[in-house]
């Protein structure tokens, strides 16, 4: 018997050939034994340290994303509070193909945190008492390389840390530093979006609002009319109820709120302002953009 089998018309594409020739090799085997199967999804490490990722994102590769996935490549992300909204930001970014990811956070990783970030920590790692940005750099460095990590609160002596980003991730409550920040981001022409979530009690259920700006070089006047700059923007929210779904959802609607500014996504609308309301289940976008 030949092994070559080409058809008489030739292979459409690589992929044409290489899974013929599978089909050929497998079909013994898999008379065999039905369960055999040429695709195992071994994991298939990355050729060169060069690569932000450990292994190779098959999942842009398999969905055939890859070339979309690639306006990504070279940023440089920053991420201001690693609490709730923050942790799921950075859950979503490690998974994308960012030069680097700057964690900013001096607090400590401790057992309240660990009901409102993304995966479960064991008792030991709380005991341990790592600040949040070392835990958290410790979690997803396991899949990108690219991940620093900066155990400090950002204000007016340390702001110029965030010189050289591309892109940054605002999500803590104090004002006067976000004041410090906002300005500073203006200044040095660096787009970012800030969140925020105000929670209240009424008739014993929970209801509030999910807030996420978005500032460009090209539009940043809107800022202040949206951003609350008092500590705590609802004292529901400020005494740690434990929200992980609204920290979730916040964290999406900002990721995807940069990838549509990156041209990931199509973008019609280009708000810069939007809300979502809990109990009226309302998602609105405000302040497009006037060129």
């Amino acid at each position: 018997m030949s092994f070559s089998n080409k058809p008489r018309s030739g292979y459409t594409d690589y992929y044409h050939k290489f899974t013929q020739y599978i089909s050929i090799i497998t079909a013994p085997a898999y008379s065999l034994d039905p369960n055999v199967k040429a695709k195992t999804f071994k994991p298939v490490l990355t050729p060169e340290e060069s690569e932000v990722f450990n292994y190779i994102d098959t999942n842009s590769g398999r969905a055939g994303i890859t070339a979309i996935s690639s306006t990504l490549k070279e940023q440089k992300i920053g991420v201001i509070g690693l609490g709730g909204t923050g942790s799921y930001i950075l859950d979503f970014v490690a998974k994308t193909p960012v030069q680097e990811i700057h964690l900013f956070d001096a607090d400590d990783f401790v057992q309240h945190n660990a009901f409102r970030s993304p995966g479960a920590a064991s008792l030991s790692e709380l005991r341990e008492r790592q600040s949040k940005v070392d835990y958290h750099k410790s979690r997803y460095q396991k899949m990108h390389r690219g991940i620093v990590s900066h155990a400090c609160f950002i204000d007016e002596d340390n702001v110029d840390m965030l010189r050289g980003l591309d892109f940054v991730f605002i999500s803590i409550d104090e004002g006067s530093a976000k004041k410090v920040i906002f300005n500073y981001l203006t200044a040095q022409k660096i787009a970012f979006v800030d969140v925020g979530i105000g929670i209240e009690v009424a008739n014993d259920k929970l209801t509030g609002i999910l807030r996420t700006t978005l500032s460009t070089p090209d539009k940043n006047s809107h800022v202040d009319n949206y951003v609350p700059y008092q500590t705590g923007e609802e004292d529901e929210y400020a005494s740690n109820i434990q929200i992980s779904e609204l920290n979730a959802l916040n964290a999406v609607l900002a990721v995807i709120k940069w990838k549509k500014v990156c041209g990931y996504y199509h973008d019609h609308i280009k708000e810069y302002n939007s809300t979502y309301t809990i109990n009226a289940h309302m998602l609105v976008g405000e302040e497009e953009f006037a060129a």
